[in-house]
């Protein structure tokens, strides 16, 4: 048993001896059906505090001959897969945690060298001098090992792309690094499987298309893996009911990321938020605010007005396909919101192609980026959106219109009008505290004959007026209203029980904002 060849069991048990364990050993099954296949690579993406390291320690203890974990295993999901046995501390594995070789930034040029020397090290002690260290370094040692005795090995490496993030300018190590990979599978007979985890895919990383042997899971592209990258809403219910915890209220601050079909829960704020008996933030455990203002004070066009109709609990449709996979080649916002979902920052809907802040817990660090410089007035709109709330739900046009003209006003810097568009984000911002009584409002709702700008409908248990907004442009706000009638906007929404309000926008660069609001007769 070695550090990193065929490794033991003792941080997959540490894992199992925690207070607050979830069962996702069924990913096994999974893992076991690359086996010796054309489709043994694979790399899973996911955030900080997604839970990599411990998948990547299970799969150590599983598949390692360096321990025995039969009773590590015993009653758990695995089980159930018919290779459960077949693999079961079976195979040689290599275990590397490239953050390990790299915790400061002096060791670029060395780090690479260090894990050759490393492994090659334990190779020599676990199958004596059957090989000679040559230029080839350690890709050459497991060829020659694979044609005398015939090794084999499952490479599970974790942190594969911590090169990428600390050395975001220095295209000499990355071009090296990815030299290093190619050499090690490319070609390389002797991998059973490798599965390498981190938080950026690896498929546009310049021109090494070499490593295009792997299949990627994503925040973006989670395929078949997306329970795997958190909690999901069945264990978090059944967590909360076993700590008596209020779901509800986990579900407001740590669900949300879209993986297709499921919604997903940050595991470690869970488990966290459980531990501790309190709602909160914990993600600041790991990042700090500075770190998503980096992003989101990039000078892209669009940027700025996406983050503000996000904060307003919108959507923003992206083109992820331009995204190079690394975090310094941006050529437009749609890079930027892309790297945000693959930190964990944001989430994205397959479905209709838009990114959009999953919780409150980001909603929080989304906060606190904004609140230091460069986003003039964001602020004061959210302290007087509560009252704008108020405002519509008393019919008072003229209140709502003076409120949205404020909003606008503050943040004239950042919001530029344009169009509808940019009236939206403004609405958006301006209906801020709708959060907390509405879900998250539907933009272009299909309705009646034609789609409604903006719809919010009360949560569950929320008697509050349905909200039915219409947006003009050098218009009127009677011709909003009106246009909501003629084309029945409403119908969708009659089944809702309680009051609809419809409430028409205009803005005029002369005239200003107007707002007429009146109630729905229902047929």
């Amino acid at each position: 048993m070695g550090l990193y060849v065929n490794p033991g069991n003792a941080a997959f048990r540490r894992v199992l001896n925690s207070e607050l364990y979830v069962d996702k050993t069924d990913l096994i099954t999974v893992t076991n059906s690359k086996v010796d296949t054309m489709n043994c690579y694979m790399c899973v993406s996911r955030p900080r505090r997604f839970g990599k390291s411990m998948a990547a320690d299970m799969l150590v203890a599983y598949y390692s001959r360096g321990c025995d974990s039969r009773a590590l295993f015993a009653g758990k999901k695995m089980e159930a897969g018919e290779s459960a046995l077949v693999h079961l501390n079976q195979h040689n594995v290599i275990r590397l945690d490239i953050q390990q070789f790299l915790f400061q930034e002096s060791h670029l040029d060395i780090f690479i060298d260090k894990i050759q020397e490393a492994v090659i090290r334990e190779l020599l002690l676990e199958f004596g001098d059957c090989f000679e260290v040559d230029e080839y370094g350690l890709p050459g040692v497991l060829k020659q090992l694979y044609g005398a005795k015939g090794e084999r090995f499952i490479f599970i490496i974790d942190e594969w792309d911590c090169v990428f993030r600390l050395a975001k300018q220095r295209k000499d190590i990355q071009k090296k690094y990815l030299d290093f990979l190619r050499g090690l599978f490319k070609g390389n007979e002797s991998a059973d499987l490798v599965y390498m985890t981190g938080i950026l895919p690896i498929k546009k990383y310049g021109d090494h298309s070499a490593i295009n042997i792997f299949d990627e899971y994503s925040m973006i592209e989670p395929r078949n893996l997306g329970k795997y990258f958190g909690f999901t809403e069945e264990e978090v219910e059944e967590q909360c009911r076993k700590y008596h915890a209020d779901y509800a209220e986990m579900k407001k601050w740590y669900d949300g990321y879209q993986l297709n079909d499921l919604l997903i829960y940050n595991p470690k704020s869970v488990v966290d938020a459980l531990k501790w008996k309190d709602f909160q933030s914990y993600w600041a455990g790991t990042e700090t605010y500075e770190a998503l203002k980096v992003y989101i004070d990039l000078n892209f066009e669009g940027l700025k007005e996406a983050i503000i109709q996000m904060l307003g609990n919108g959507r923003c449709r992206i083109d992820p396909s331009t995204f190079q996979n690394d975090m310094t080649t941006f050529q437009t916002k749609d890079d930027i919101l892309t790297l945000l979902v693959h930190l964990g920052y944001l989430t994205y809907d397959a479905a209709d192609r838009s990114v959009f802040i999953p919780n409150q817990e980001i909603i929080q660090e989304f906060m606190r980026a904004v609140k230091v410089g460069g986003w003039d007035g964001v602020m004061d709109s959210i302290n007087l959106s509560e009252e704008l709330l108020q405002n519509t739900w008393q019919l008072n046009g003229m209140a709502v219109a003076e409120g949205i003209a404020s909003i606008h006003n503050e943040t004239a810097s950042i919001l530029k009008y344009k169009d509808e568009n940019s009236l939206a984000c403004t609405v958006l911002m301006a209906y801020y505290s709708a959060k907390a009584y509405y879900a998250n409002p539907i933009m272009e709702l299909p309705t009646g004959k034609g789609f409604a700008d903006v719809v919010y409908l009360p949560k569950r248990n929320v008697e509050k007026p349905a909200l039915l907004i219409e947006l003009k442009w050098k218009e009127s706000a009677e011709g909003a209203i009106r246009q909501i009638k003629e084309k029945q906007y409403a119908s969708w929404i009659e089944s809702y029980t309680g009051e609809i309000l419809l409430v028409g926008i205009n803005y005029d660069r002369k005239k200003g904002h107007t707002c007429i609001i009146e109630k729905h007769e229902k047929r």
